[in-house]
């Protein structure tokens, strides 16, 4: 008996999600069973939780178990098993649609994408596992009863943008997902899903893991004993045996020799719901007080949610092989949310909780130790592997240096194992320990100089003291680079000193020419009594803008820059702080001027010349706005800036006529 039938619309973007993977050409169509198959193995997986949780549960747990079954002449095919099940807002919430964000940039990617390789990742990549079914069926039919709950509930669609959803009394528990499936057309790489060899092959291939029995009735012939005669001419009849076709062993029990890499690899896409191949395998096993298995991966690609607030962090917990949660964001530090895997903790209260795991001591010397292990394992990577190094850094480098900021333990570790882009190199990276082995004879400190990009940071003024004498400095143009930098980190005893800050002084460097001399001292005395004068007008007339005028020692090109104290906000940081929400004071930096520069002299003879400098004061507001213009920041007043110019350049056509 059903209730009524109900007919309702996928939102406009899960429309268009279906329409590009139904008509979207993908190599590997197979990968429909190993998703189906993984959520089923979820549902055991909660099912025996909430068991062994709530006694008063009404629902048998004795014999959990996934289901294939195969009807070859209606052409379907179904994946049943016995677990936690559905309620009917479940089922609309997570299949009939999209709740994860991110769906945009899928739909963009799918119809940008014209590798099939890379199409099949997208499948897992954005957690759109279920829709991959629409690739081998016209039509499929969900049925589910949760736990605990009388009523249960169909769900039916073909693709073409809707659904129907209708409730049923009689269904059993768990979840049934029925495909009525394709004509098989193997040039399209699709096949006959009704046939059992061929559901083998998958099953062995991408869920022989799986830790429950996946099951699947095939036809044998009866068995007949020694002694009975063979002389009949009839054939033994044959019987239905449901046989278990996976071996159902918990890879992170087993030792690593025991374990081949495709293993590996297929548990890594089971857990992690990607298709990429994972770049490290990492095992741990500890005894003693404490005792927890792990089997963790890095990937080699980086899943689109990373930096989204709803991401997950990828660790499923266990407790003597039962499973507890998925994304135990208890397991590791925030900054190592990409890491996948599983750990199986024989200690622990099956009836744990999220905040009891935030005290537990136990957990958090399990967090200690993988913590440690996956920076060791990085740090064999640049050693050993520089590409996959490589690799790794390009994709995780930037969320990888947010443990500079927030794990204070381990800061000289991720340190040593971090790179960065510096002037050495246009193309190499470079490590703190490389980068302090080249260090100049007399250079104290690591400069660094941080930006929205490695052609801003080239193109500031604040740079070109530093190449001219050969000076490296590391360019840091990741958002996080702002927060560490200014931590107060050390590598070797050597501090960090940013370019565009407090005063520079490269006179003591090993190529410095004739920096000691009573002249060169004598030099730099003469010229700045000169230019006294001039540099404080500069900062009475710009003082809206500016706190100080000065003499540079940093520019050899440039006409002038502007400098902020040595623990002031650079302007990279306040544009991020206003961009979150948060109001910030106008902050005031110092006006450095080149002296040797012609339009410094020029304007240093015209303030000599007169008492009167009213008409000096849009040069200076022009060489205040070319400062900030350089640097790559935003004017204040770009018409101002723009009416200035203007009247500066007619001015000049008019004296040259």
């Amino acid at each position: 008996m059903t209730g009524q039938t109900e007919v309702h619309e996928f939102q406009a973007e899960t429309r268009q999600l279906l329409d590009l993977m139904v008509h979207s050409v993908y190599s590997n169509k197979d990968s429909f069973l190993r998703e189906l198959i993984s959520n089923s193995s979820d549902a055991l997986d909660k099912m025996r939780l909430e068991s062994l949780q709530d006694n008063d549960l009404a629902a048998d747990a004795s014999d959990l178990h996934i289901q294939l079954e195969t009807d070859p002449e209606a052409r379907t095919l179904t994946v049943r098993d016995n677990g936690i099940g559905m309620s009917r807002d479940d089922v609309i919430g997570l299949i009939g649609t999209l709740a994860r964000s991110g769906t945009a940039e899928l739909r963009r990617k799918l119809a940008e994408v014209k590798d099939a390789a890379a199409s099949e990742e997208l499948i897992g990549q954005f957690g759109i596992g279920f829709y991959s079914t629409f690739m081998v069926a016209d039509r499929v039919s969900l049925v589910t009863r949760r736990a605990g709950e009388d009523t249960g509930t169909r769900w039916s669609s073909t693709g073409d943008g809707t659904y129907t959803i209708e409730d049923v009394a009689d269904a059993p528990a768990g979840t049934a997902v029925t495909l009525e499936l394709k004509p098989a057309d193997t040039e399209d790489h699709l096949y006959d899903y009704t046939d059992q060899t061929k559901l083998r092959q998958l099953v062995k291939r991408y869920s022989d893991f799986i830790a429950w029995p996946i099951q699947m009735d095939v036809e044998k012939p009866v068995a007949t004993s020694d002694d009975e005669s063979d002389t009949s001419d009839d054939a033994p009849g044959t019987e239905i045996v449901t046989e278990t076709i996976n071996s159902q062993k918990a890879l992170w029990a087993k030792s690593a020799d025991e374990v081949s890499e495709q293993e590996y690899h297929d548990f890594y896409r089971h857990v992690s719901h990607a298709w990429d191949e994972p770049l490290e395998v990492i095992t741990l096993r500890a005894e003693g007080t404490f005792e927890y298995q792990a089997l963790l991966f890095i990937p080699t690609q980086a899943p689109f949610d990373l930096f989204m607030r709803e991401r997950t962090s990828g660790i499923q917990l266990y407790v003597k092989r039962v499973f507890i949660m998925d994304d135990c964001e208890e397991l590791v530090p925030e900054y190592l949310r990409f890491v996948k895997g599983v750990v199986d903790a024989a200690d622990l209260s099956l009836n744990v909780s999220r905040e009891i795991l935030q005290q537990d001591r136990q957990i958090r010397a399990i967090r200690r130790r993988l913590t440690k292990r996956v920076i060791s394992t990085v740090a064999d990577l640049r050693d050993s592997r520089p590409d996959d190094y490589r690799t790794f850094w390009e994709n995780f480098g930037r969320v990888w240096k947010e443990g500079l900021v927030n794990d204070f333990d381990n800061r000289d570790a991720l340190l040593k194992t971090s790179s960065f882009e510096s002037t050495q190199s246009e193309d190499a990276l470079t490590t703190l320990a490389d980068y302090v082995g080249r260090m100049r004879s007399g250079q104290d400190t690591i400069y660094y100089m941080t930006g929205e990009s490695r052609q801003q940071i080239e193109n500031s003024p604040h740079i070109e003291a530093f190449r001219a004498k050969g000076v490296e400095v590391l360019l840091l143009t990741d958002p996080v680079d702002e927060m560490w930098v200014t931590a107060g980190l050390e590598f070797e005893g050597k501090s960090f000193t940013s370019i565009a800050k407090g005063a520079v002084d490269l006179d003591d460097l090993d190529d410095a020419d004739d920096s000691d001399t009573e002249k060169a001292k004598a030099d730099k005395e003469k010229r700045a009594e000169d230019y006294a004068g001039l540099l404080a007008w500069l900062a009475e007339s710009l003082s809206d803008n500016v706190n100080e005028a000065r003499l540079s020692s940093r520019l050899t090109d440039s006409a002038a820059c502007l400098v902020g104290d040595t623990f002031s906000m650079s302007p990279q940081l306040e544009k991020l702080y206003r961009a979150s929400g948060q109001e910030l004071p106008k902050s005031k930096r110092a006006l450095e001027v080149n002296a040797d520069h012609p339009l410094i002299v020029g304007l240093n003879k015209a303030f000599a010349a007169s008492d009167d400098h009213t008409e000096l004061v849009s040069t200076a507001k022009l060489l205040y706005g070319m400062a900030v213009i350089a640097e790559g920041g935003e004017l204040g007043d770009p018409a101002e800036f723009a009416r200035l110019l203007a009247g500066t350049l007619t001015e000049s056509l008019d004296t040259q006529s």
